[in-house]
């Protein structure tokens, strides 16, 4: 239960998005802060006390190997399962939900594979805390939210860090005395389907650099890294023996974040014109405060890993999606499930929990219920 969340996060890890946004249809958070941010331990045992509250005949520890049509009949799914040790189960039914989300494994670049073998190598899905990293400075590859916050973790432990940076957006965590999440349901902005994007494109977008460490959270950007110690440089390009090359796009990738943090807090005081409501005092933010210079920036175009005592490197890169075990219709060329708010083309088989499944909010907790409510709907038509 919360498999990824017990084995994909590291230990100071927190929930971005705020607790009130955070509850499955039935049960609410008691005792927090609605406005405060879940540590990952804590979704999980909230999880856990969700399958005991509804009594939900969940089976953990069951690999699934594959999703097919029983045979030549095609109103049953065979859905096989195998344990390490035992023989394989089958488990009959009309219809199958894909719940297993969009991002089940992590995606390493090709290049890693010329690191030179003495530095440590990990993906961010597998670094827990500082303590269990080599000695030697620490280069992360990936600046979206999870390269930012673990650049953060380890500052905190006094380690020293590399960021090469990646084309990724920033939002304030609170703006004009409010979570900017709580601005976003006010216009409507998470409600945005997928359908109505005039330009698809967004829907693969980066999540934005915040963080929920802290008891409002807080901004997290380049600049600030900066300040902090971080070492700002361009995006990996290459590594020639002991030397990472880098390029020239991390004053871009600081000033695209500042414009796209510009452009949401215009949004707000745009829906607070429209509304016609009076707008609440500004905060000083200095994190978020652009860098118009780009000062924050390392001249660095080389990095010698020997000179620079690099002990680790730290994929922060993201996850793919890995669905070979699905042996039906249902995958684009790309691997890709084809889907209508999550209704495949195959009768009887659904998918949930993914980016854009319908809307903004579609690939957070805050969006499930919808998306939940419109599936069952489906299986229940289907089941007559």
């Amino acid at each position: 239960i919360g498999e990824s969340w017990l084995s994909q996060r590291w230990d100071s890890f927190t929930l971005n998005t705020p607790n009130f946004m955070s509850s499955l249809p039935g049960l609410s958070y008691e005792r927090l802060e609605p406005d405060g941010f879940l540590k990952g331990d804590d979704l999980v045992r909230y999880f856990q006390r969700y399958v005991e509250r509804f009594q939900l005949p969940v089976q953990s520890g069951v690999p699934v190997i594959s999703v097919a049509r029983n045979g030549g009949e095609d109103t049953l799914f065979r859905v096989k399962t195998k344990i390490d040790g035992q023989v394989e189960k089958s488990v009959m039914s009309r219809s199958v939900v894909i719940a297993s989300g969009s991002q089940q494994a992590p995606k390493i670049p090709s290049i890693s594979a010329q690191i030179p073998d003495r530095i440590t190598q990990l993906h961010s899905a597998t670094y827990r805390n500082p303590t269990s990293l080599p000695p030697g400075a620490i280069v992360i590859v990936g600046s979206g939210q999870s390269g930012c916050q673990i650049a953060e973790d380890l500052l905190a432990a006094g380690r020293t860090v590399y960021l090469c940076t990646s084309k990724v957006g920033r939002v304030p965590r609170r703006y004009r005395g409010r979570d900017i999440l709580e601005w976003w349901i006010d216009m409507k902005f998470l409600d945005a389907t997928y359908a109505s994007l005039a330009d698809k494109s967004i829907s693969l977008s980066a999540q934005p650099q915040v963080s929920g460490i802290g008891r409002y959270g807080h901004t997290v950007s380049l600049q600030q890294l900066a300040r902090q110690g971080v070492v700002i440089l361009g995006r990996l390009q290459g590594v020639d023996g002991d030397a990472l090359v880098l390029g020239e796009e991390a004053a871009s990738h600081v000033h695209f974040a500042d414009a796209f943090s510009s452009q949401v807090k215009n949004g707000v005081d745009a829906y607070l014109e429209q509304a016609g409501i009076k707008p609440p005092p500004l905060e000083d933010d200095p994190a978020d405060s652009p860098d118009s210079q780009a000062d924050s920036v390392s001249p660095l175009h080389c990095l010698n890993l020997r000179d620079a005592k690099v002990g680790t490197v730290i994929w922060a890169t993201g996850f793919t999606a890995e669905f070979s075990w699905i042996h039906l219709p249902v995958l684009d060329a790309s691997g890709t499930p084809a889907h209508n708010r999550g209704v495949s083309p195959v009768r009887g088989l659904y998918f949930i929990g993914f980016p854009w499944l319908n809307s903004r909010k579609s690939g957070i907790i805050y969006g499930i219920e919808e998306d939940a409510e419109f599936i069952a709907d489906a299986i229940f038509e289907l089941l007559g």
